[in-house]
Parts: structure tokens; sequence; C-alpha cells
């Protein structure tokens, strides 16, 4: 923690809001005392992802519970999110901090274009001394909504920012080796490879029932960023002010890779297939063992509608995914190049058919 200058701070909602719904105001704020005094001195920078805006919807919109239809809870975000930037806003204010909001889907963090720019964005927000306040964008997502991907969006956001750290914080202060409301289980200080939770069952649910992540999403967002280079403190809200001075709190993920170009992580994290191809034995140990390029004549068959530039799946003969890329060529003309050579295909068809179909810089591997 004291070595890390720019940090990104992920918050769930059932540590912003009550159980019934609606945002609680000291729990804002006292969140926002931490991050406030963590970049006072100057030598941190901080972009908060939070959660919320659904939650904070719920009791304005007179909805005990989180719906569970798409239409009311985009209904219940775009009130909610509202209240939740405008909280910030007066929260940061007695500071006398800006703050700026940014909204994301994880469609945006796979456009190229659009990632630039809020790259670009983000950057100019904490150049200009303003907080930069990342939501998942509610009111339009999807799936989305539906898999907590405010977490997975966070460790993406650390990739994006360049981030030294990222801190998950949760209603629960760790991960612990069975379930922490048993007599008996222990908190997990330290994660230095997945391998190290292989015995542990996460489980599922947060406590309040506002939100929809739950540990899962939060230790995958742990490994997605750890791999990427970037370590995390995994640990409960009320535990962020000892966990900004650097005390032993939480589940501390080391870094287990090493920074990965920026379209790879997209590919593998935050991309949606758009169809498959399924490759032959000699394929598949090719582009996963030796890491090349894929090639026409190890093609077997081609599923969905695509078009050039589009992620498609690489899947082995029993249908495993085992790798992603961005494919060369529209689906309508992968049939006609299956099992042939690109030399012969150069012959037949033109020069610009000798190429590959998935090239290696544009593909990541899934199942080693």
């Amino acid at each position: 923690m004291g070595e890390a200058r720019r940090i990104v701070v992920k918050v769930g909602s059932s540590s912003l809001t009550t159980a019934s719904g609606g945002l609680d105001a000291d729990r804002v704020d006292a969140l926002v005392d931490v991050l406030a005094k963590s970049r006072s001195g100057g030598e941190k920078e901080v972009v908060l992802v939070s959660s919320g805006a659904i939650a904070a919807g719920l009791a304005p919109l007179g909805l005990r519970r989180r719906p569970k239809d798409l239409a009311r809870q985009q209904a219940a975000a775009s009130v909610g999110q509202g209240l939740l930037v405008a909280r910030y806003t007066a929260s940061f204010a007695r500071y006398g901090v800006r703050v700026g909001q940014v909204l994301l889907t994880s469609d945006d963090m796979s456009r190229r274009a659009h990632h630039r720019n809020a790259s670009r964005t983000l950057d100019k927000l904490l150049a200009m001394g303003a907080f930069p306040v990342v939501n998942e964008n509610d009111t339009v997502a999807t799936d989305e909504i539906r898999f907590g991907d405010n977490d997975r969006l966070a460790a993406l956001v650390a990739h994006l920012v360049h981030a030294d750290l990222l801190v998950l914080l949760s209603d629960v202060d760790g991960v612990y080796d069975g379930d922490p409301s048993r007599p008996g289980t222990a908190r997990i200080a330290e994660v230095r490879t997945p391998r190290d939770l292989a015995h542990v069952d996460i489980g599922s649910a947060g406590k309040a029932g506002v939100g929809t992540g739950g540990m899962v999403t939060k230790v995958e967002a742990a490994r997605i960023a750890a791999a990427a280079g970037i370590p995390v403190v995994l640990t409960s809200a009320v535990h962020a002010a000892e966990a900004f001075a650097g005390g032993d709190t939480g589940t501390f993920f080391h870094a287990t890779g090493k920074r990965s170009a920026d379209r790879l992580l997209w590919l593998q994290h935050a991309s949606t297939p758009q169809g498959s191809l399924t490759l032959d034995d000699g394929a598949v140990r090719a582009v996963v063992e030796r890491r090349t390029s894929l090639l026409p004549a190890g093609i077997a068959s081609v599923e969905g509608e695509f078009s050039a530039g589009d992620p498609v799946e690489l899947r082995d003969a029993r249908g495993r995914a085992v790798a992603r890329g961005l494919v060369n060529f529209d689906a309508k003309e992968i049939p006609q190049l299956i099992g042939r050579s690109t030399r012969e295909l150069a012959r037949e068809l033109g020069a610009q058919y000798e190429r590959e179909v998935v090239h290696r810089d544009d593909l990541v591997i899934l199942h080693p």
C-alpha cells in the first residue's frame, strides 16, 4: 500500500446501502473520508469503481427488494445513479474535491476506440485533481447487470489506468477457508497462486442481498488483476482505513503475471465471442502448446455469424473452448477455406487469402 501511487478501489452495493435499499449517507461519508485522506498529500491517485445504482433506486421507487426482471432493474438504476453520484459529490465536497462520473460497460472495455477514450478521460480527471467515480452503465447493460460484473470491471479499469494496486471492498473482511459465520474458520491472509484457493469453497452470495457479486466474482476479479501484474487487497469497507494505512487486514493477492497488451486482456475477460471455430487435434496442439497462429488447414468447422475483426472461440473436437481470438475473415468466407493451405488459397482466390485465420498476436489461450 505504501508503494502504490495509483490505486483503483471497488466498493459493493451492500457497503453503501441499507438492506431494504436506499443509500446510507453515513456509510458513504465514511468511505469518502478514507479515500479523500489517502490522496490529500498528493502522493496517491485513486479511482473509485462503485456499485450501488440499482440498490439506491429501490426505496425511491417503492421496491422492497432487488427486482429480478431486467426492465425494473434498469429503471431502478436510472433513478439510483443520479442519487449515487449526487451523494458522492456532496460528500467529497467536504474536502474541496470535485467528482467526475464515468459510466462504462464491459462492451466499452472490449471496443478499442471506447477503451482509448475511457483511458484518456480517466487520466485527464486525475491530472486535473478530480476524483473519478466509475460505475457500470446499468441503465443500458443487459447480462452485465445479472452477473455482478462491477468486480470484473474494476480489474479491467485497474489495467486500463495502469494501477499499482486494486482494493476490493466488500461486506466480508477477506477470503476465509470456510463459511466465515461458522466457528473454527480462518482468514486467508495471502494468496500467492490460484492453487492456494483450490481447496476453498468460496460461496456465492453477499449478506445484504442488494448486490449480485458475492465472493466468487471478487476472487475472480482478483485473479484477473493479479494475472495482469496488479496486486490486490480484498477486505471489508469498514476496514478500508486500516487497509490504506497498510494494516494486516483482508486477503492480499500477489501479482502472478506480467502486464499484457490491452487488447489481450479485453479479449480474454471482456469480449463476447460471436461464433466459434472447431480445430483438428494438430491445430489445437499448434495453437495451445506452440502458440502459433491458426491457419485454414487446421479448421474442421465453423459456427455463428461474425465479421472480420470479431472475437471467436477456438474449440477442440470435444467442444471445449481452448482459446479466443480476433478472426480475419467473415463467417461466410471460412467454409471455402477449411482444411486448405494458404498457398493453395492464394493461388485460387487471390493473395488476400494467404494469411492466418487468427493471428497469434490477436489470440489468448483459455485452457493450456
